[in-house]
């Protein structure tokens, strides 16, 4: 069984927010010493994502697991995904909180997929790169979940990438130009990214120096005519697409020749499915 990528003290946190104070129903029903088992299945096809993080959830609990689904295994609907046996108390405890980071993390990396193998209809598409639009404080788990889909991160964070926006330049006293290349000779061994609105923009970016140029919600009309136009430049930039891409228009996106696609779609999927039964298990008394 491969291992959990994310660390006890935040599974122990992701736990803490139901079982802070204990299990009242479990307690007051007195059946907290009683054993038993606990199995988490597919009830769809589904990328899989956040099934080792549940069975190392279960261990900390103090129950004892058999083997995981790896994060990014692709499975139909019926697939046994973990099973574990444990306590009542330790099942009733990380029942819940695992069940739903699975159909979460897994629908995250189902549409990840989903929009990957659509990038890649025609042959060898433009990598596709998720942003930091996740839900704040889910980062650990969402950037696991877009990696088990087959995308990468576009950034995880403000001290990973140097990506100027509009935003950015609204403060800049002198010529673009300038701040580039001051930017660039700074940080030599990071690609400068520009996010632009236009395509002469995005045009006057790249003679400036942006070495990649985000389009921020181009058609696909505009899109290819800019990737179009940037090709004849001297030192074509790479060119990014950004802003609405998903899984029905990222074949569409990827044929006007674009380097990266880059989405949030996955973080706002459906969740996927997950089955959980939980049974007693008889004492050894009883066998």
């Amino acid at each position: 069984m491969s291992e959990s990528a994310i660390g006890d003290a935040e599974l122990e946190r992701i736990l803490g927010e139901d079982v802070r104070y204990g299990d009242l129903t479990t307690t007051a029903l007195a059946i907290g010493d009683l054993p038993g088992a606990i199995s988490f299945s597919a009830r769809t096809a589904m990328t899989v994502c956040g099934v080792e993080e549940a069975a190392r959830m279960l261990t900390l609990a103090g129950c004892v697991c058999g083997s995981a689904t790896s994060r990014g295994t692709a499975v139909e609907a019926g697939a046994l995904l973990l099973q574990a046996e444990g306590s009542a108390a330790a099942l009733h405890r990380v029942w819940k909180t695992a069940q739903t980071l699975i159909e979460y993390a897994s629908g995250i990396a189902s549409s990840a997929a989903r929009i990957v193998a659509a990038a890649n209809t025609h042959g060898s598409g433009p990598a596709v790169v998720c942003s930091r639009k996740n839900f704040p404080g889910t980062r650990a788990i969402t950037s696991l979940a877009i990696t088990a889909g087959g995308a990468g991160a576009h950034r995880l964070g403000l001290s990973e990438t140097l990506l100027v926006f509009a935003e950015h330049r609204v403060f800049l006293q002198s010529d673009l130009a300038h701040h580039l290349a001051h930017v660039k000779r700074r940080h030599p061994e990071k690609k400068l990214v520009v996010e632009v609105t236009e395509i002469e923009e995005g045009l006057a970016v790249a003679r400036a120096g942006g070495d990649i140029i985000q389009l921020e919600k181009f058609s696909l009309e505009q899109t290819a005519a800019f990737v179009n136009a940037a090709r004849s430049l001297p030192h074509p930039p790479l060119v990014a697409a950004a802003g609405g891409i998903n899984a029905s228009n990222a074949a569409a996106y990827a044929a006007t020749g674009v380097d990266i696609l880059v989405t949030s779609a996955p973080y706002f999927a459906m969740p996927g499915e997950v089955q959980v039964s939980i049974v007693a298990r008889p004492t050894i008394q009883q066998r």
